[in-house]
């Protein structure tokens, strides 16, 4: 099973990269593969379809939240810094329950 989360911004190119880049780097030093989550920058106006058959989603602008069901991470943190460490920590225990079929 791979975990696939989405990540959106106004163009899908500068912050919306930056930010997935960034997770896929924290998540393969914690020893996640491609294989195992699937991180993927799109524009904004391309969200709901990005969306579908996803698992997760983070926001680096406001936006409504896609499902009740879809987590939502916050990517301002993963941008600047600030709260990283903590949203990271949420983030990373999705993955494990969502790979564990725990979710």
């Amino acid at each position: 099973m791979t975990v696939r989360i989405v990540v959106a911004c106004g163009s899908g190119a500068a912050t919306s990269q930056t930010v997935a880049s960034k997770v896929r780097y924290l998540l393969a030093e914690c020893g996640y593969s491609p294989e195992d989550v699937q991180v993927e920058a799109v524009p904004i106006t391309e969200l709901r379809s990005a969306l579908r058959g996803a698992d997760a989603y983070i926001s680096v602008v406001s936006t409504e939240t896609p499902s009740r069901t879809m987590p939502v991470f916050n990517g301002v943190a993963f941008l600047t810094g600030i709260g990283q460490a903590e949203e990271f920590s949420q983030l990373r225990a999705f993955v494990e329950r969502r790979l564990n079929n725990r979710w």
